[in-house]
C-alpha cells in the first residue's frame, strides 16, 4: 500500500505526522468546551400578551385564538401549544428542526404584528420569545446575613453582586428571587377621592411628572457651555403628600389628601427557600453556547471575590444549585473510563502478543486516534459532551483493533523468516483490503446514525461522527505509524530461540492454553461444515429464543441516570396565597430532611421561569453523592412520595430526571376537544382509571379546579348613557387593583425606592368598597363610581385553559413506580381505549411515548440504512453479490447476545441501547470479513472451499479472538460504571459486549456454514446461465463473478 510504503521507506517523516496529529490535537482539546449535551438550535418560539384583568375565556377568545390562526399559516410550524391564565396569554410554537431560531422569530413577530391592532385595548403589545435551552438557571446562589435586614440584602444583590455576576463572559442573565424590595407605597383611599372628584388616573399623571428631572438644555456665557436641568425630584418622604394632583373650586387638592403615603417594601410575589427557610436567592442562566463548565469556574471565582472584602461583613454567598457538577463528574467519569478501557485493551494486546514492544506499536495507535479526534471536533464546533465522550469510550476498544490485526499479521510474516522491512510490508499489503473493509463497514454504520432524524438525530449526530473520525484516524496509523516501527525496532519475540524473562513464562501458558482452544475450535469447525442443517437450526433456535427473551427486558425511551438529586412538585388550590405554599413547602421539607440521603433542599416558588404562580413550588432535593449510598434517585422516590401523601391542602409529585436531562411525567395523555366540562369529566374519568393501574402514581390533571372569581359586569347601557366605554372603565380600574410603578426615588442615605401606587389591600379584598372606585368623570364633573355601571358578583371559573394544536386540552400525567416504561405504556393505552369519547373528541399519549415512537423510527430507519450501506462495502470489497450476504448473517446473530446482555446488564431497550446495536453492525462484520478475506487467498491459492474455511478460521481465530476481548474489556468500564456517575449510557455498552460475544462465537461456526450454501447455490444458478470461461482468480463462492 503507498501509505505503508512512504511509512516504511521514510521513517521520520511518518513520526512527526504523528507528533503533529498528537500537538494539534492537544491544543484542540484545550479549546474544546465541555457541555451535558450538544448545543442543539431548538426552533421554538413563545408570544406573550398580558391582558389585565380578563378571565382565562376572554384570554382565550380575544387573544389566543386569533394568535394560533395568523401563525398557523408560517411555513414550518410543527405544533402550537397555549395556555389561558387571568390576565395572561402564552402561545408556544415548535418549528421543524430545520428551521433556523432567529427566521421562526422574526416569522412569528411580522405575523403578529399584522394583528395586534386589534386586540383589546386592555391587551398589551405581544413579547416574542426565543425558547433557550440554556435558559434554566445554571447556578442558583443563596445570600444570608445576620446582621443586615431583607431589605438591604435585596438592594445588596441588586446594586453589587447582580452586576457583578452580570460582567463574567458567558452569563446571559442574574435574576433575584425572593427578595423584599424597597418601595413608597401611595394607597389610595376611596372615599378622599370622591370626595375631591379625583380619579386614578389624574394621581398618576401628577406623581409621575413631579418626581423627575428636566434636562432644559445648554447655558453658553462664551467661556464654557454648561447643561441646564430643572431638578423637580421628590427629596424627602413628606415631599410626596405636598404634590398637587388637580385643582377642584381653584382650591389644589395634594396627594396627601387622597392616599397614605408610607415607605415599606413591594409585594412579595416570589419567593425562595433554602432548607426550608426564607433566602434570598440569585438565579444565574449563561448564554446559549457558553462553556457550561468554564462559565460555572468563573461564577464560582466571583463569589470567592465579593466574599473576601468586598461585601459587609458578615455576607454569605453559598451556591445551592449547580448545574456544573454533574457536567464535570460526567467528563471525569467518561475520561477515567477511557483511560482504563485503554489499559485494558492493552492489557488484551500484551497477553496474545506476547511482547512488550508490539504491545507499544499497537497500544500507540490509541492515545494518536482519541487526541487526534480533537482537532476534527474543534473544526466542526462540536464539544466534549455527553455523546462525543461517549462515542470515544466505545471506541477505545475498536480503534486498536486494525493495529492489532495488522501487527499480528507482520507477526506471522516475521515468523516466516522474512526481514523486519519485507515482513512490514508483506504483512500489511496482504491484509490491508479486509482492514480497510472493515474500516469503511464501521464508518457506514456511523453515518446514518449521525444524520438520523429529528431531536435524536440532532444528538446523536455528533456520536456518529466521532467514532467514524477516530475510527478513520486508527486506520490511518496502522497503515503507517505500525508498520513503520514494525521495520525499524526489532521485536526479540519473533525469534523463537531469543532468551525469554520470566513473564514471558507466565504468559507462555496462555499460549498454550490458547493452542489447545484454536484445536479446538477447528474440531468444532469441521463437524459444523459436516452437519451444516444441524449447525444452522441450532442458531435459529438460539435466535428464536433470544426474542422470546425481549418482552423480559422491557423498554423506554431513555434511563434514568444518577444526577444525585430529584425534584418535588407541591400544587396548591387555585387560588392560593404565596404564604399558604410557602407554609407547605416548609412542612414538605421538615419530611425530606428525615432522609438521611438528602442533605440539602431549595425551593423556589413564582420564580422568573415559572408560569404557574403563587400556587406552584418546586423542591430541588440534593443527595449525597452516588457512592456514598445504596439508593438512586429514581427508587428514592417511592418511599419519599409516600411520606409526603400525609402532607394535606396539597398535590405532591416527586420525579427524578430522567434519561437525556428530561424532568416531564414519562406517561402524559392529551385529552382533546371543545367543551370545558365535557373535558372535565373525560379527564377525571382517564385519572380514575390511571390511578387503578399498578405502577402508575402521582396521576394530575392539568383540568384546574375552578376558583373564586369576582366578576364586574358592566351594564353598557349605563355606561354609554354616562359617557363611558368597556375599555375606558377597565383602564380606570387596573391600576387602582393591580397597581402601577410610576417612578423611582432615592432618600438621603441613598437607598432606591419604587413609587408604586395601588389600593390598599384590605379594600382590594372587600366587594363593596371595590364599588365605590370612581371609574370616570360625569358630564357636571362628578365622579362616577363603579356601581353605578356595573354589578359585582361572586362567581367560579376555570384558573387555565391549555390548548394543543387549536384544541382545547387536558394533559393527564403519571410517573411510574416498579414497573417498566412499555408495561405502563401499555396499560395506559388500555385506559384510553376504554373512554367513552363523545364526537368530536380524542384522547393520546404524547410525552415519552410520542418520543419512544419517533426514536424507534428513526433508529429502524439507521439500521436499515447500515445494513445497506454494509453490503455496498462488502460487494464492492469482494466483488461479489452474494458473499456479503454470508458476512452479514452474523448480524442477526448479534440480537442474541444483546438481549442476554441487558438482562444481565440489567437494562432496558433504549435509544442508547438501539444506538449500541447498530453500532454492532459495523463490529460483527469485521470478524466475518477477516474470515472470508482470508479463505478467498486460500481459495486463489487452489486450495478447496472446505479445507480454506478451515485453515481460514484456525489462521484468524488468534486475531478475531484478540479484537474481539480488545474490544470488550475497552468497554467493561462503562458497562460497569464503577466510578459512580450517571450511568445513563451503561445500556450501549452491555448491548454491545453481548453483542460481540454471541456473534463471535456464532461467526466462527455459522458464516462458514451459510458461505458453503452460497456456494452450493451459485454453482447451481451457473448451470442455468452458463457463461465463458475466467481464468481469473475464483473466489470462496467458486467465481469472482455471481
Amino acid at each position: 500500500m503507498f501509505l505503508t510504503r512512504v511509512s516504511v521507506s521514510q521513517p521520520v517523516f511518518a513520526a512527526m505526522v504523528m507528533v503533529g496529529i498528537m500537538v494539534l490535537g492537544i491544543f484542540s482539546f484545550n479549546r474544546l468546551a465541555v457541555e451535558q449535551f450538544p448545543d442543539i438550535d431548538f426552533p421554538v418560539v413563545a408570544a406573550v400578551v398580558t391582558y389585565q384583568g380578563a378571565s382565562p375565556e376572554a384570554v382565550e377568545t380575544d387573544i389566543i385564538k386569533p394568535i394560533e390562526e395568523t401563525v398557523n399559516t408560517i411555513s414550518g410550524i410543527d405544533t402550537i401549544q397555549s395556555i389561558a391564565q387571568p390576565s395572561r396569554a402564552m402561545v408556544i410554537m415548535q418549528f421543524d428542526l430545520e428551521v433556523n431560531s432567529a427566521d421562526a422569530v422574526q416569522d412569528v413577530r411580522e405575523k403578529l404584528n399584522q394583528i395586534a391592532a386589534s386586540f383589546p385595548d386592555a391587551a398589551n403589545d405581544p413579547v416574542i420569545l426565543r425558547f433557550d435551552p440554556a435558559a434554566m438557571p445554571l447556578i442558583s446562589l443563596a445570600i444570608s446575613s445576620d446582621s443586615m435586614a431583607s431589605e438591604d440584602l435585596t438592594q445588596l444583590a441588586d446594586d453589587v453582586i447582580v452586576p457583578r455576576l452580570s460582567m463574567i463572559s458567558g452569563v446571559g442573565s442574574a435574576s433575584v428571587v425572593g427578595g423584599l424590595d424597597r418601595q413608597v407605597n401611595i394607597l389610595l383611599d376611596p372615599d378622599r377621592m370622591n370626595a375631591f372628584g379625583v380619579t386614578a388616573s389624574e394621581i398618576i399623571q401628577a406623581v409621575g411628572a413631579e418626581n423627575v428631572d428636566i434636562s432644559a438644555g445648554e447655558f453658553d456665557d462664551g467661556i464654557e457651555v454648561q447643561s441646564v436641568q430643572i431638578e423637580g425630584r421628590i427629596e424627602n418622604q413628606d415631599d410626596f403628600a405636598q404634590i398637587i394632583v388637580a385643582r377642584r373650586g381653584g382650591q389644589p387638592v395634594h396627594l396627601g389628601d387622597v392616599a397614605h403615603i408610607e415607605l415599606g417594601t413591594a409585594q412579595v410575589t416570589s419567593l425562595a427557600m433554602l432548607n426550608g427557610q426564607s433566602a434570598l436567592a440569585i438565579d444565574v442562566v449563561k448564554q446559549q453556547g457558553a462553556n457550561t463548565v468554564g462559565v460555572a469556574e468563573d461564577i464560582r471565582h466571583a463569589v470567592a471575590e465579593l466574599t473576601n472584602g468586598q461585601l459587609p461583613e458578615g455576607v454569605q454567598i453559598d451556591v445551592v444549585v449547580d448545574g456544573s457538577t454533574a457536567v464535570e463528574e460526567s467528563y471525569h467519569t467518561v475520561l477515567n473510563m477511557i483511560i482504563e478501557g485503554a489499559a485494558l485493551a492493552t492489557l488484551i494486546v500484551f497477553l496474545f502478543l506476547n511482547s512488550w514492544r508490539s504491545t507499544v506499536i499497537t497500544g500507540l495507535t490509541l492515545p494518536i486516534s482519541l487526541i487526534g479526534t480533537m482537532t476534527v471536533l474543534l473544526m466542526l464546533g462540536f464539544t466534549l459532551n455527553v455523546m462525543t465522550l461517549m462515542a470515544l469510550s466505545l471506541a477505545v476498544g475498536l480503534l486498536i483493533d486494525d493495529a492489532i490485526v495488522v501487527r499480528e499479521n507482520i507477526m506471522r510474516h516475521l515468523h516466516m523468516g522474512k526481514t523486519h522491512v519485507q515482513a512490514a510490508l508483506d504483512g500489511t499489503n496482504e491484509i490491508g483490503l479486509a482492514v480497510l473493509a472493515t474500516t469503511l463497514s464501521i464508518v457506514a454504520v456511523f453515518l446514518p446514525v449521525a444524520f438520523m432524524e429529528g431531536i435524536m438525530g440532532r444528538f446523536f449526530l455528533q456520536f456518529g461522527v466521532t467514532v467514524a473520525v477516530a475510527v478513520s484516524i486508527s486506520m490511518f496509523v496502522a497503515f503507517t505509524l505500525d508498520p513503520m516501527l514494525s521495520s525499524i525496532w526489532y521485536d526479540p519475540a519473533a525469534d523463537k530461540t531469543a532468551k525469554k524473562g520470566p513473564i514471558w513464562k507466565l504468559i507462555n501458558h496462555f499460549d498454550v492454553f490458547f493452542e489447545h482452544l484454536s484445536h479446538g475450535y477447528r474440531r468444532v469447525l469441521r463437524w459444523s461444515l459436516r452437519h451444516r442443517f444441524t449447525t444452522l437450526f441450532i442458531a435459529l433456535l438460539a435466535l428464536v429464543g433470544a426474542f422470546a427473551l425481549i418482552p423480559r427486558v422491557g423498554g423506554e425511551f431513555a434511563p434514568a441516570g444518577d444526577s444525585s438529586e430529584f425534584t418535588v412538585t407541591l400544587e396548591t388550590p387555585a387560588g392560593s396565597s404565596l404564604d399558604y405554599t410557602a407554609l407547605k413547602v416548609q412542612q414538605a421539607t421538615d419530611i425530606l430532611n428525615t432522609f438521611p440521603e438528602v442533605i440539602r433542599t431549595y425551593a423556589t416558588v413564582a420564580s422568573g421561569s415559572s408560569v404557574d404562580g403563587t400556587t406552584t413550588a418546586t423542591i430541588t432535593v440534593a443527595m449525597v453523592p452516588s457512592l456514598e449510598r445504596t439508593i438512586t434517585p429514581t427508587e428514592i422516590t417511592i418511599p419519599v412520595r409516600q411520606a409526603l401523601t400525609a402532607l394535606p391542602g396539597v398535590e405532591v409529585k416527586v420525579a427524578a430526571a430522567g434519561g437525556m436531562g428530561m424532568t416531564s411525567a414519562p406517561i402524559q395523555i392529551r385529552v382533546q376537544g371543545e367543551s370545558l366540562n365535557v373535558l372535565g369529566e373525560l379527564s377525571d374519568d382517564l385519572v380514575g382509571r390511571l390511578r387503578g393501574i399498578t405502577g402508575l402514581a402521582d396521576v394530575t390533571s392539568s383540568m384546574s379546579v375552578a376558583q373564586p372569581v369576582l366578576g364586574v359586569r358592566i351594564n353598557r347601557d349605563a355606561a354609554s348613557d354616562l359617557g363611558l366605554s368597556l375599555g375606558s372603565i377597565g383602564n380606570m380600574l387596573q391600576p387602582m387593583m393591580a397597581g402601577t410603578d410610576v417612578g423611582d426615588w432615592t432618600d438621603d442615605a441613598d437607598n432606591s425606592f419604587t413609587v408604586y401606587i395601588r389600593l390598599p389591600s384590605e379594600i382590594r379584598s372587600d366587594a363593596a368598597e371595590l364599588g365605590k372606585l370612581p371609574v370616570g368623570v360625569g358630564s357636571d364633573g362628578t365622579l362616577i363610581q363603579l356601581a353605578q355601571v356595573a354589578d359585582i358578583v361572586q362567581s367560579v371559573g376555570a384558573s387555565e385553559i391549555n390548548r394543543y394544536n387549536q384544541m382545547r386540552t387536558v394533559l393527564v400525567e403519571a410517573n411510574i413506580e416498579g414497573v417498566d416504561f412499555t408495561t405502563a405504556m401499555a396499560a395506559t393505552q388500555s385506559a384510553i381505549d376504554a373512554l367513552d369519547l363523545p364526537p368530536g373528541y380524542r384522547a393520546g399519549m404524547g410525552g415519552e411515548a410520542e418520543d419512544l415512537g419517533e426514536a424507534a423510527g428513526s433508529a429502524a430507519q439507521a439500521l436499515l440504512l447500515a445494513v445497506i450501506a454494509i453490503y455496498l462495502v462488502l460487494a464492492s470489497q469482494f466483488g461479489s453479490l452474494t458473499q456479503p450476504f454470508a458476512i452479514m448473517m452474523a448480524l442477526p446473530l448479534s440480537l442474541i447476545g444483546v438481549v442476554v446482555g441487558l438482562l444481565v446488564g440489567g437494562s432496558t431497550l433504549n435509544i442508547y441501547s438501539a444506538i449500541g446495536f447498530i453500532m454492532l453492525m459495523g463490529l460483527v462484520v469485521k470478524n466475518a470479513i477477516l474470515l472470508v478475506d482470508n479463505a478467498n487467498q486460500h481459495v486463489r491459492g487452489g486450495m478447496n472451499l472446505y479445507d480454506s474455511l478451515i485453515e481460514a478460521g484456525f489462521t484468524r481465530f488468534r486475531p478475531i479472538i484478540m479484537t474481539t476481548l480488545a474490544m470488550i474489556f475497552g468497554m467493561l468500564p462503562m458497562a460497569l460504571n464503577l466510578h459512580g456517575g450517571s450511568g445513563t449510557n451503561a445500556p450501549m455498552a452491555h448491548a454491545v459486549i453481548g453483542g460481540l460475544i454471541s456473534s463471535t462465537i456464532l461467526t466462527l461456526v455459522v458464516v462458514p456454514v451459510v458461505l458453503t450454501f452460497i456456494d452450493t447455490f451459485g454453482k447451481r444458478v451457473r448451470r442455468f446461465f452458463p457463461s465463458a470461461p475466467d481464468h481469473g482468480h475464483s473466489e470462496a463462492t467458486g467465481q469472482a463473478h455471481d
